[in-house]
């Protein structure tokens, strides 16, 4: 069959709603200047679905800082990649301040997140290695474990039995391969926004040998004492060997890192071949992530006031007998029963009558039965922001029960 043809009559789990879809439920318009109320459609919306968790996305020393180094630097230097020509004095200083940070040897800054976490586990692996890794992991770890060439084994969600269970499956390999074990987990889940149980899986670390990587995309700037993770929040972040974190989170901005031991970043340095081929981080992107890093040091009223935020939704809203599942971070996803064209008709009411915008989820990604409201609360939403989000969930919810959202398929919002 002739490829295209097969994507014509198959457009995959997430695509085959496109015409329906797209522009409203998928590729939406939010329009105007970053904070908790933007534009959609013209109309200016309460959101809660975008991840400037600390605020930092519209602050004025932040775009300050922006306008000055594009103005100075343009967007095209340094031109080349890293290892040719495009290696900076700035790039340098922004890898020490973050090793500091973090508490890490050496950290190798990363053009970008999605590219850069898998590309390391690519890099950090050979065939005779073996991947164990949880089953919620985001689709960058995902896209790195396909990557591997040997053996890998998932293990349940933060199951610390099943997480055993393949780590002897992957002792049995290796104690014959002569490789070794690298175990991939998140510090803050981002779907669920539960923490990965790193206090639970580095006990194990002695027994069976492992190197732990985690992807602390949510929990950087936003949990553990300053902001410094999810593996300072739980005691372990000694214990973590790769510490991958991103800009486009707490520090609303565009890039990544990775830190760990000197001689593991110089490996990576040199073997991480989206970077190796890559050009580098341009100027302004370095001094805005260097102000941005500088303002979550100096600046703990940001963290304070996002879980000010945080709590009060959260605590609101189990309070009103939503299911919250288990999150322990500022993710807030909001769980409902009911089918996909329920979560259509829900979305057009957010949306059109209560000029609220926030993130839908459904199968695929959970199951068919179920329609998660993702909200992302941030340094910049207020008190009356979340009592009138959760008065407005509680209309909804009814309206849910009563059958009022009913419908068997995707409405039309055109």
């Amino acid at each position: 069959m002739d490829i295209f043809e097969r994507i014509k009559n198959n457009r995959g789990p997430l695509g085959q709603h496109s015409k329906e879809s797209h522009g409203y439920f998928t590729f939406p318009k939010l329009e105007g200047p970053i904070s908790n109320k933007m534009f959609f459609r013209g109309k200016e919306v309460l959101v809660w679905s975008v991840n400037n968790y600390l605020g930092l996305g519209n602050h004025p020393e932040i775009r300050k800082v922006d306008e000055e180094a594009t103005r100075e630097w343009g967007l095209a230097y340094p031109m080349g990649a890293r290892m040719m020509s495009g290696q900076t004095a700035q790039h340098e200083a922004l890898e020490e301040e973050l090793s500091k940070f973090v508490g890490k040897e050496d950290t190798f800054l990363l053009n970008y997140g999605y590219q850069g976490c898998m590309s390391a586990i690519d890099a950090l692996v050979d065939r005779n290695d073996v991947i164990v890794y949880d089953s919620e992991c985001h689709a960058c770890m995902l896209d790195g474990v396909r990557m591997h060439l040997g053996n890998r084994f998932v293990f349940q969600h933060n199951d610390m039995e099943s997480f055993e269970k393949q780590l002897k499956r992957a002792k049995k390999i290796v104690d014959k391969t002569d490789g070794g074990i690298l175990v991939l987990t998140e510090g803050v889940f981002g779907m669920a926004g539960d923490q990965g149980k790193l206090k639970e899986i580095v006990a194990y670390k002695k027994e069976y040998g492992f190197r732990l990587f985690v992807d602390d995309a949510h929990g950087f700037g936003t949990v553990g004492e300053n902001g410094r993770g999810a593996g300072f929040a739980q005691g372990v972040q000694d214990e973590i060997d790769v510490y991958f974190g991103t800009f486009a989170k707490a520090m609303a901005s565009i890039g990544a890192f990775v830190s760990a031991d000197e001689h593991v970043i110089e490996f990576l340095r040199y073997n991480m071949r989206s970077q190796t081929f890559a050009k580098s981080l341009p100027m302004p992107l370095v001094i805005g992530a260097r102000k941005r890093l500088e303002m979550i040091k100096s600046s703990p009223e940001f963290k304070d006031k996002l879980w000010e935020i945080a709590n009060a939704l959260q605590s609101g809203l189990r309070e009103a007998g939503f299911d919250l599942g288990v999150t322990d971070s500022a993710v807030t996803p909001v769980y409902l029963k009911g089918t996909l064209g329920e979560a259509t008709n829900i979305t057009l009411d957010l949306r059109e009558n209560y000029n609220i915008f926030c993130s839908i989820v459904v199968y695929p990604v959970v199951p068919k039965d179920v329609i998660l409201l993702r909200l992302i609360p941030t340094a910049v939403h207020t008190l009356e922001d979340v009592e009138y989000t959760i008065e407005t969930f509680k209309k909804v919810q009814k309206k849910l029960q009563a059958g009022e959202y009913h419908s068997d398929k995707i409405v039309s919002w055109a």
